[in-house]
C-alpha cells in the first residue's frame, strides 16, 4: 500500500491581468499616472502603494469618477457625459465606458511577492515612480529578471545614472529574451525625471515671453511665446502655431492660475481659421530648429571666480591705491632731484621701500630724504599686506561656500526650496540668465552645492521666520517661486511676501488640487493687481510618463499655461488617422499635428531621436521640417508630431483597433 502522498504545492495561476500596466510609487505622481493611464488611454492598471497615507498626497478614491474628477477637473466632466470613465468628446468613442476602476495594492516594498501579486510577470509595462532613486533601481532590476519583455518606465533624478541604467536594462532584456524584436527592445526601458519635466513650466510662471527648448536628433526645437503686436493683428506664426494663449494670460485678474481651476484655458494646436480669428491673443509658435551643440554649464552669477569686490574690501583697495601712488610719487621725485634714469629711480625706490637698499650715506640730501620716506612707506605696506592676505583668505572661503545677496541687487527671482524640483528650476533660471536668490533652511539640501557652483546667493534660514525674506531682498525682487515640499510653508511665504510687496508676482507649488484652487482664487481677490499662479509637479510630469508607458518615444513636453503639449516620434504604420493621408489631411485641430518626417531609411534609423548620435556625430539629420502639405504619409514613415494628451491617446487606441497585436 502506498504511503501517504503529500499534496503538491499549489501552482501559481496565470494572472488575470495579462497585458495590463502596473504603477508603483509613493506620492501624487503615482496616483495621477494611474488615473491618466486608466481614464485617458483606457488601459487596465494596478497601482501599488505603500500602506498608510502620504501626508503630501492624501489618499484619493481610485474608483470610477471620483479620482478622475479630483485630478482632472473639466476632463472628468466630459468623461461623465459620455457615460463612463474614459470616453470624452476628444477621444472619439466610448470604448472605456463601464470599465473597471484602478486596482490598488498595498506593499511596503516593491518585492518579488508584491510584483507577483500585481501581475508584473505578465504585464505589458511597469512604472517605478518612487521618490527614492535607489528603490527604483532595485525594483527595476527585479522586474527585468521576472519579465524580460516588460516595458519599464523609471523615475530617476540622476541623469547620468539614468543613461547607464537604460543601457544595462536593455542589454539584460536582449540576453534574457533573444527573440525580442528591435522595436520592442528600443522601447523596453525609459528613464524620466519629473524634476526635468516640470522645471521649465515652473520657471516660465515667473517670466513672460520665455522659450521652451526640446532636443530631438541633435536638433533644438524652440517654442517661443509671442505677444500680439496690437491693432487687431496676430503674432508672427513662425514655423507653425502650436497654441493660442488665454486672453488673460498676463492679466492679474485673469483665470489662468491653478492647474485644477475649471476656467477655460488655452487652445492647443489651433487651425488657421482659429489663429486668424484670435486677434489680441498671445501665441506659442515653433520658432526655430537648429543644431544642438554640446551642453555647457549654466552661467554663474558673478563670473568664473569671486568678484574682486568680494575678495578685498573697499577700504583695503583704497589703502593699496594710496601706497601705490606714494611709490609713484617718490620715484618721480627721485628722477627730478637726482637726474637718474626713471626706470633706475623706480628700482631704487622699491629697494628702499622693502628695506633692501644700501643706506645713502654721502649721497645728496634729496636722495637721503627720499630713502627715509620710502622706508616709512614700507612700514605702512607691511600691515597692508598682512590685512590683504587675511581678508582675501576669508573672502575666498566665503565665496567658495555660499554668497550673500549683493547690496544693490534688484529685479531678481526669490526661490524658496532647494530640493529636487527647486534645484532643477534654479539651473533653468540661470540658463535663461535670470538673477536668483535662494532661501533654504537645510544647509545640507540637495541644491546647496549647485548654488555654490553657480555662485548664486543663498539665505540659510526658515522662510517663515521674520527677516529671512527681507535678507533675500524680497522688496526689490521681480517674483517669488515657493517650491518647498510643504503647502503651508509655501502659502505662508507667499502671504508674507505680498504683505511686503503687494504687487509681487507669486508662483506656488501646491500638492492638493482643491487647496490650490482655493488659494489661487483667494489671493487673486485679495491682491487684484498682482499675478498669482499655482502649479503641481505631478500634473506637469504625468503626461510624459504615461506616454512612455504606452511605448512611444517622447521627445519632450512643453507647458502651455495649465495644459501640457507632447512631442513624440510615431511610426505611421497602423495609424488609420495618418497612413495614406496627406500632411494637411492628417492634421487634427486640438489633437495632433505632423511637424517633421524622418527621411532616413528604416534600417538605418536610430532608435532614440531624443539624443544626438555619438557614434557618427557628423551624420546629417534625417528629419525634414518643411514638409509639403500634400505629402502622403506612407506606412514605412516615421514622423514627429505635436499632440495633446487626449489626441495622442486617440492615436494609440486607433492603432490598437487596426492592429490588435500591436
Amino acid at each position: 500500500m502506498l504511503g501517504h502522498v503529500p499534496p503538491l504545492p499549489q501552482q501559481p495561476q496565470r494572472s488575470p491581468f495579462s497585458g495590463h500596466m502596473v504603477v508603483c510609487g509613493d506620492d501624487a505622481l503615482a496616483r495621477r499616472l494611474a488615473v491618466e493611464l486608466r481614464y485617458v488611454y483606457g488601459e487596465r492598471v494596478t497601482l501599488v502603494l505603500p500602506p498608510g497615507r502620504d501626508a503630501r498626497a492624501p489618499e484619493l478614491p481610485l474608483t470610477g469618477r471620483g479620482l478622475a474628477s479630483a485630478l482632472f477637473g473639466r476632463m472628468s466632466s466630459a468623461m461623465t457625459r459620455n457615460g463612463g470613465s474614459g470616453g470624452s468628446d476628444s477621444l472619439g468613442d466610448d470604448t472605456n465606458a463601464g470599465v473597471d476602476p484602478v486596482r490598488v495594492l498595498a506593499a511596503a516594498e516593491p518585492s518579488d511577492e508584491a510584483f507577483e501579486e500585481a501581475g508584473v510577470a505578465s504585464a505589458a509595462a511597469l512604472a517605478l515612480v518612487y521618490d527614492d532613486d535607489e528603490r527604483n533601481i532595485r525594483a527595476a532590476l527585479t522586474a527585468r529578471r521576472l519579465n524580460p519583455r516588460l516595458r519599464l518606465v523609471i523615475r530617476l533624478y540622476n541623469r547620468k545614472l539614468g543613461q547607464h541604467l537604460e543601457t544595462l536594462l536593455d542589454q539584460a532584456a536582449a540576453v534574457a529574451a533573444p527573440g525580442l524584436d528591435r522595436a520592442a527592445l528600443d522601447a523596453s526601458t525609459t528613464v524620466l525625471s519629473d524634476a526635468d519635466t516640470a522645471a521649465p513650466a515652473l520657471a516660465a510662471t515667473v517670466l513672460t515671453g520665455s522659450s521652451k527648448v526640446i532636443q530631438a536628433e541633435g536638433l533644438l526645437l524652440r517654442a517661443a511665446e509671442r505677444t500680439p503686436p496690437g491693432g487687431g493683428q496676430i503674432a508672427d506664426p513662425g514655423l507653425c502655431t502650436l497654441a493660442l494663449l488665454s486672453s488673460t494670460t498676463h492679466d492679474p485678474a485673469g483665470t489662468e492660475g491653478s492647474d485644477s481651476s475649471g476656467d477655460e484655458g488655452p487652445r492647443l494646436l489651433p487651425d488657421e481659421r482659429q489663429v486668424a480669428a484670435a486677434t489680441g491673443r498671445g501665441t506659442v509658435v515653433l520658432e526655430a530648429v537648429s543644431q544642438a551643440g554640446p551642453a555647457g554649464p549654466p552661467p554663474r552669477m558673478g563670473g568664473r571666480g569671486a568678484p574682486l569686490g568680494q575678495v578685498f574690501s573697499r577700504r583695503l583697495r583704497w589703502s593699496a591705491l594710496g601706497v601705490g601712488l606714494a611709490v609713484l610719487g617718490l620715484a618721480i621725485a627721485s628722477t627730478l632731484t637726482t637726474g637718474d634714469d626713471p626706470l633706475h629711480a623706480t628700482y631704487l625706490t622699491l629697494l628702499d621701500l622693502f628695506a633692501m637698499g644700501d643706506p645713502a650715506i654721502g649721497a645728496k640730501t634729496a636722495r637721503q630724504i627720499i630713502q627715509i620716506l620710502s622706508g616709512v612707506a614700507g612700514l605702512m605696506l607691511l600691515p597692508l599686506l598682512v590685512a590683504g592676505v587675511l581678508e582675501a583668505f576669508g573672502s575666498l572661503r566665503t565665496a567658495s561656500s555660499l554668497r550673500r545677496p549683493p547690496r544693490g541687487l534688484s529685479g531678481h527671482v526669490v526661490l524658496l526650496g532647494l530640493g529636487k524640483i527647486g534645484t532643477r528650476v534654479l539651473v533653468r533660471l540661470r540658463e535663461l540668465g535670470i538673477p536668483v536668490v535662494c532661501v533654504e533652511d537645510d544647509p545640507d539640501a540637495r541644491g546647496i552645492p549647485v548654488a555654490r557652483r553657480l555662485h548664486v546667493p543663498v539665505v540659510l534660514g526658515d522662510v517663515t521666520q521674520e527677516g529671512v525674506l527681507e535678507a533675500a531682498k524680497i522688496q526689490r525682487s521681480r517674483a517669488l517661486l515657493a517650491l518647498t515640499s510643504a503647502d503651508t510653508t509655501n502659502l505662508e511665504a507667499a502671504l508674507y511676501a505680498r504683505s511686503v510687496k503687494p504687487d509681487l508676482r507669486v508662483a506656488l507649488r501646491l500638492y492638493d488640487d482643491e487647496f490650490a484652487t482655493a488659494v489661487y482664487r483667494t489671493l487673486r481677490t485679495a491682491h487684484p493687481q498682482a499675478v498669482t499662479r499655482s502649479r503641481s509637479v505631478s500634473h506637469l510630469a504625468a503626461p510624459a510618463f504615461a506616454v512612455a508607458m504606452m511605448g512611444r518615444q517622447i521627445l519632450g513636453a512643453i507647458p502651455v499655461e495649465r495644459k501640457v503639449m507632447l512631442f513624440a516620434a510615431v511610426e505611421v504604420a497602423g495609424h488609420r488617422q495618418l497612413e495614406g493621408h496627406t500632411v494637411e489631411q492628417a492634421f487634427r485641430a486640438g489633437a495632433w499635428r505632423v511637424l517633421a518626417l524622418d527621411a532616413t531609411p528604416p534600417g538605418d534609423r536610430r532608435p532614440d531621436l531624443a539624443f544626438p548620435d555619438t557614434a557618427t556625430p557628423d551624420r546629417p539629420s534625417g528629419l525634414v521640417w518643411d514638409l509639403h502639405p500634400g505629402y502622403v504619409l506612407r506606412p514605412e514613415d516615421r514622423v514627429v508630431i505635436a499632440a495633446t494628451r487626449r489626441g495622442l491617446a486617440e492615436l494609440l487606441r486607433g492603432r490598437r483597433r487596426v492592429s490588435p497585436g500591436a
